[in-house]
């Protein structure tokens, strides 16, 4: 049953898009990808994505640190508002950021139709992945072992490399796998702020609902099929790559 129903969901739609990505053969591929819009599209989905998964893999795993470590108050307030994006339907994000970060900025920074506009979305909507992979592992970490460490005469830099980063590696990792994911596919909160100028700050995204809109499937289903290889791609190595960390400490 729960294959069945894991197939009905993933399994066969993911394979309904590769298979329709791929009818038309190389010829269709490459025809697709040759085009400069589709291109640039593409180039900047994935440069976004990646800057804003650095970004939250850093500033994710310090918050979730904060979160689980340091008590102060308004600390509740802020465990909660973690998780608005997650609950924010995008549309209402782009709202949102296009309200304080447009033409009428109450705070007087517009980057409405910029690139930065891409990122600034981007880094909203993902935020929570890392801090929510990372905080139940800080949570159930014994902090006893940093003190036996400290005791033993290692530096803060010797426990957090040694100690710290091969128990939190799977929960970066998986955060940052989802960040990216998520990243690349968004959307929603991107369609009013960056405008979706052409070459400019249209993402992979919009430039997959313009070849639907234009009667042409097969090329949006190339795109897809594309995003989803990346994805694949981004999960296998960080996967690889927070095993053999963790190995190693």
């Amino acid at each position: 049953v729960a294959l069945v129903w894991f197939s009905l969901l993933v399994l066969i739609p993911l394979t309904a898009v590769v298979v329709t990505g791929t009818t038309g053969g190389w010829a269709e591929i490459s025809q697709t990808l040759r085009n400069q819009q589709t291109w640039n599209a593409l180039g900047l989905t994935f440069v976004s994505a990646l800057a804003v998964t650095l970004i939250n893999v850093v500033v994710g795993t310090v918050i979730a640190w904060v979160l689980v470590r340091d008590h102060f108050w308004g600390k509740r307030v802020i465990d909660i508002v973690i998780d608005v994006p997650f609950a924010l339907p995008t549309i209402v994000a782009g709202l949102v950021l296009l309200s304080l970060y447009g033409p009428k900025s109450p705070v007087g920074v517009n980057v409405a139709n910029t690139r930065t506009a891409v990122l600034l979305a981007l880094a909203f909507v993902t935020l929570p992945f890392v801090v929510r992979t990372v905080q139940p592992v800080l949570a159930e970490l014994d902090r006893d072992v940093e003190e036996a460490a400290a005791s033993l005469g290692a530096s803060p830099a010797t426990t957090l490399r040694r100690i710290l980063l091969p128990t939190l590696a799977p929960a970066i990792a998986a955060g940052a796998a989802l960040s990216f994911a998520r990243g690349i596919s968004e959307y929603g909160s991107l369609v009013l702020l960056t405008g979706n100028l052409p070459n400019r700050t249209e993402v992979a995204s919009v430039r997959v609902m313009t070849y639907i809109e234009t009667g042409d499937p097969a090329a949006a289903s190339v795109i897809a099929t594309v995003l989803l290889c990346v994805s694949l791609a981004v999960i296998v190595t960080l996967d690889v790559i927070q095993r053999r960390v963790a190995r190693r400490g």
